[in-house]
């Protein structure tokens, strides 16, 4: 199957690519993230993603880095805590860009990479996905079977810069203080 994965950073998509491409999966990386701040952030999270598609031999496309459409739709919600609604917002804007470029490339299915992460809630992930393309959202738990811890592995042995915090401005501030 034909399938488009949403890409937060090169640690999570080392665990959950390897995890479609070993199910026999032609895998499309999809690097959509509006949410991280700083620039810089961005550049940094967007290179290693592309060292672990190169790593596991998969395409890597990178939407529109669009800070200013992501602070719109979560304008008023700086003070919600981690996980809560702002981001489920936040999830859901990329999980529609995601479902957007899959149509584009012709693809079957997408999912995500946010569910391999132990502070990510992946029932709500998974509900706002199959609410965006019902059968087409392809519901995983990555972190499952050691997802996270594989990960991790992996992304250590290929020097992959890992981030200390979720990715967007208010987390960065949280991580801060």
């Amino acid at each position: 199957m034909k399938v488009v994965l949403h890409i937060c950073c090169g640690v999570c998509a080392a665990g959950a690519a390897d995890v479609l491409l070993t199910e026999g999966h032609q895998v499309i990386g999809y690097f959509h993230n509006p949410n991280i701040h700083p620039g810089q952030e961005y550049r940094l999270r967007l290179e290693a993603a592309q060292r672990t598609a190169d790593k596991l031999k998969f395409e890597l496309a990178a939407g529109p880095y669009d800070f200013e459409d992501w602070n719109k739709a979560t304008a008023g919600m700086g003070d919600e805590p981690e996980g809560g609604p702002r981001c489920s917002v936040c999830y859901r804007l990329r999980l529609e860009k995601t479902f957007g470029f899959m149509r584009e490339r012709g693809a079957d299915a997408f999912t995500s990479t946010l569910t391999i992460s132990p502070h990510k809630q992946a029932a709500e992930i998974n509900r706002i996905g199959k609410e965006i393309a019902g059968e087409r959202f392809m519901a995983r738990d990555f972190k499952k079977k050691d997802g996270f811890k594989r990960s991790m592995e992996m992304a250590m042995s290929w020097g992959l810069y890992r981030q200390n915090y979720c990715g967007c401005i208010y987390s960065l501030r949280d991580t801060r203080k």
